[in-house]
């Protein structure tokens, strides 16, 4: 994203700029605010009431005076291409040195909060920067510790490219003239009411990184389309390209297919961005992760999603996860994921534990919607997990492998439910 100035900001800054920004009110994406906060003497993150207390020797740090100073941004402003001074220059790493402090700053927050995969490698502050962390970046490596760290640091530096080619504004334009979204929540308990089984949200999906190629003939309208005659209340479309062989030209061709199912969009979200993007590309809802996402990021992006008409569905692995969301006003859908995203194996049994006592009576009091994911191949996988408390199902590799997905659900639920 390019600010008033033209310089451009990489997408690790804005999940938290972005909750510091609509809790002043401000819905502008620009960087200035966060300028102003870190250039002003004395002030610190900590003063926000909603920050969850970040590490205090990392936040006297953040607080420090960096060497930027608004007095030298005309300068910058001015600057013609091929024409940059050594002290533009200057100033312009200086930028890159705050920027990379901030990034720091948000995997500490989100480590404090149980969460192990970092959003970025470590690679450490721009040239010429001999800072505090030196030292520890030169041994932490830069090697992903599993394959959703290994997603996400791609993802990182694929949405710093997406946006500088479609930045917000231009998707805000976009988004006047897209059609209304439809209603994700209420077709699911819609399906529920009608069959007596959780609502089915199948997935266009061709293939995974555990799996590899699900399905050589993939034509995810023909798939969708099956889907929806066999009856599931709603699709999810995988639209990550290097893992899962996805794309969002397939969630936009679905949806101009004329397929009436409301759609979720199955993306590693990490920027606000991403939602936008989505919403444009025809999707009804949106996947949030929160072995990936900090509480500060989630609460802004179900704002975000609310204000765009989306549903968001909010997905968990483990009890600190769940405990973690079910803390944060304004949740209607939570995925619990049996797939342990760090090792990928598989237990159906965490959909119980995770819906067991207190849990599951403070999910009833919220009337939130549980969605079960991974590992369902039988009726009674789906039997087990409904019983433990789910009210719909998210399932795509037992289906999308059938030569007739349509029949795949059939053999899923052990009966016909479609209208």
């Amino acid at each position: 994203m390019s600010n008033k100035f033209g310089l451009q900001y990489p997408s690790h800054i804005f999940p938290t700029k972005l909750i510091l920004q609509i809790e002043l009110g401000i819905l502008d994406w620009r960087m200035e605010g966060l300028i102003s906060l870190k250039s002003s003497p004395g002030t610190s993150l900590r003063s926000f009431p909603s920050f969850n207390q970040p590490p205090n020797s990392f936040a006297r740090r953040f607080s420090m005076d960096l060497p930027l100073r608004r007095s030298s941004f005309p300068a910058i402003r001015a600057q013609q291409p091929g024409t940059i001074s050594p002290k533009e220059e200057e100033e312009e790493d200086a930028l890159k040195v705050k920027e990379w402090e901030v990034g720091m700053f948000q995997n500490e927050v989100a480590a404090s909060q149980g969460i192990r995969i970092r959003r970025r490698p470590p690679t450490g502050p721009p040239l010429h920067y001999v800072g505090p962390f030196e030292f520890r970046l030169q041994n932490d490596g830069n090697t992903p510790r599993n394959i959703l760290e290994e997603i996400v640091w791609h993802k990182d530096t694929e949405v710093s490219q997406m946006k500088e080619r479609k930045p917000l504004a231009t998707l805000k334009k976009f988004i006047e003239n897209a059609p209304p979204t439809r209603d994700f929540v209420g077709a699911l308990k819609a399906a529920h009411s009608r069959t007596g089984l959780p609502g089915l949200i199948a997935e266009v999906k061709k293939a995974s990184p555990s799996r590899g190629i699900l399905r050589e003939d993939f034509d995810p309208v023909e798939i969708a389309r099956a889907y929806e005659k066999g009856g599931a209340a709603c699709l999810s479309v995988l639209t990550d390209e290097k893992f899962f062989k996805g794309s969002f030209e397939n969630l936009e061709a679905i949806r101009n297919a004329g397929v009436q199912c409301p759609l979720l969009c199955k993306e590693f979200v990490i920027d606000a961005w991403q939602i936008y993007y989505a919403r444009i590309k025809g999707a009804d809802a949106i996947l949030l992760i929160a072995a990936v996402l900090p509480d500060l990021d989630i609460r802004y992006m179900v704002k975000i999603c609310k204000m765009l008409g989306l549903a968001a569905l909010v997905e968990v692995h483990d009890e600190r996860e769940m405990d973690r969301v079910l803390g944060i006003e304004g949740i209607e859908l939570i995925g619990i994921n049996n797939r342990n995203l760090e090792t990928f194996e598989v237990d159906i049994s965490n959909t119980k534990k995770l819906l067991e006592g207190e849990r599951g009576q403070l999910i009833c009091q919220k009337d939130i919607i549980v969605v079960g994911e991974s590992g369902l191949f039988t009726p009674g996988h789906v039997g087990y997990v409904q019983e433990a408390g789910v009210k719909a199902v998210l399932v795509g590799e037992s289906i999308v492998k059938q030569s007739d997905p349509g029949k795949g659900i059939t053999g899923l639920f052990g009966r016909d439910i479609s209208l």
